[in-house]
């Protein structure tokens, strides 16, 4: 029995970007997958401009400024960062 590599060619981020409260990325394949920014609180003192200095990455996307990144994988499995905490909703 072989085993399922999860990380391919095809999975390669080709763009990313954060806009509407989520961080976004093209992959190689063509297809996108979003998660809420809220997932990352160590995004969360970043300015938009400093949202938006993304490395792209073989398995991920890299912020340089903070030395902090998220794989593609974890973002497909709905992995959050530890910490992270969903907004409390308006009554």
């Amino acid at each position: 029995m072989s085993s399922l590599v999860f990380e391919t060619d095809e999975m390669r981020p080709v763009r990313a970007w954060c806009a509407g409260g989520e961080v976004h990325v093209a992959l190689a394949d063509g297809r996108a997958i979003s998660a809420p920014l809220w997932w990352y609180p160590f995004l969360s003192e970043l300015n938009d401009a400093e949202l938006n200095d993304i490395e792209l990455m073989y398995e991920g996307i890299w912020w340089a400024a903070i030395d902090e990144g998220i794989s593609v994988k974890s973002m497909f499995l709905g992995i959050k960062a530890p910490g992270a905490k969903a907004p409390e909703k308006a009554a």
